[in-house]
């Protein structure tokens, strides 16, 4: 009986965790449809910017701004590194944290110096314990995405690349492709470089006709200005891509968890029913024994 009732609490609380998981399964359906439409709705303006500064920065000439003409010599690199701030969302977060990593990794030995800044709770769990010090930290970040903190974080790391503290300035991200695909992905923010354009927009770049343009102000100057506009631009969509990726796993691994409770629930309700019948089989041969002995 002891048994029985040990596997009465256990089915009593897997169905518990069924109703939860599936609890976070909807929760997540419902949030992962908003963050797509808000990511989906802030490609086509960060990719269009990448396209415009590509153009300028090929009149622009030698020299120009520091965020786009760079350092020759360059020591320090600093990631940025966007992921998950909330747990229960599958193998998304640690994928982030792994490229993030890696690519750490492969600068160090290329006798670079690497800093991290962790934009997510789980980015910063992650990476605390990593050989590579955390600069700076933006957790909770996923209750309030806002153009604002994207351009806080931005700022920063313009600031950081003028005043001499870095060199080159990596964001990394998940990039949202579909409900069942989340990849991590790294683009060059500072200097400006025209391979952090998607290869498909490079295409289309390439394909287009080349018009002749006259700016005024002049090249130098609209890039002065657009060039910190155009970080906190693609730290935003950063942000936006890797909300809308941690809530598709989420929803994806709630999901698992539900079907993988009912199973359980499944194999121990049969397992209770068989002990349960074994006992009253036993019960009822211990009765008729009883029985014919008298």
């Amino acid at each position: 009986m002891a048994n029985l009732k040990t596997l009465r609490m256990r089915i009593k609380s897997v169905k518990n965790t069924k109703k939860t998981t599936a609890t976070m399964k909807l929760v997540s359906a419902a949030k992962v449809r908003r963050a797509r439409m808000a990511c989906e709705a802030a490609r086509p303006f960060a990719e269009r910017l990448n396209q415009v500064l590509v153009n300028l920065s090929s009149g622009a000439g030698e020299g120009g701004p520091l965020l786009l003409s760079g350092r020759e010599n360059v020591k320090t690199i600093r990631l940025i590194v966007v992921g998950a701030d909330r747990g229960l969302c599958g193998g998304f977060a640690s994928s982030v944290n792994k490229k993030a990593l890696q690519l750490a990794e492969t600068l160090q030995v290329q006798g670079k110096k690497v800093e991290f800044i962790a934009v997510g709770r789980k980015v910063r769990d992650g990476l605390k314990n990593a050989p590579f010090p955390i600069v700076g930290e933006h957790t909770d970040y996923g209750k309030n995405i806002s153009y604002e903190l994207a351009e806080e974080v931005g700022q920063n790391a313009a600031n950081a690349f003028e005043d001499g503290e870095c060199d080159q300035v990596i964001l990394v991200y998940g990039l949202f492709e579909s409900m069942l695909r989340q990849t991590p992905t790294e683009q060059q923010l500072v200097p400006f470089s025209s391979e952090s354009m998607t290869q498909e927009n490079a295409d289309e770049a390439a394909a287009a006709p080349q018009a002749g343009f006259e700016y005024e102000p002049d090249e130098e100057k609209i890039l002065a200005d657009l060039l910190p506009r155009n970080i906190a631009t693609q730290v935003y969509r950063a942000m936006l891509e890797s909300q809308a990726s941690e809530q598709a796993s989420r929803m994806t691994a709630m999901d698992a968890a539900t079907r993988n409770a009912g199973d359980m629930i499944k194999k121990l309700s049969l397992q209770y029913n068989r002990g349960r019948q074994a006992a009253v089989t036993k019960e009822l041969i211990e009765i008729i024994s009883g029985a014919q002995a008298v």
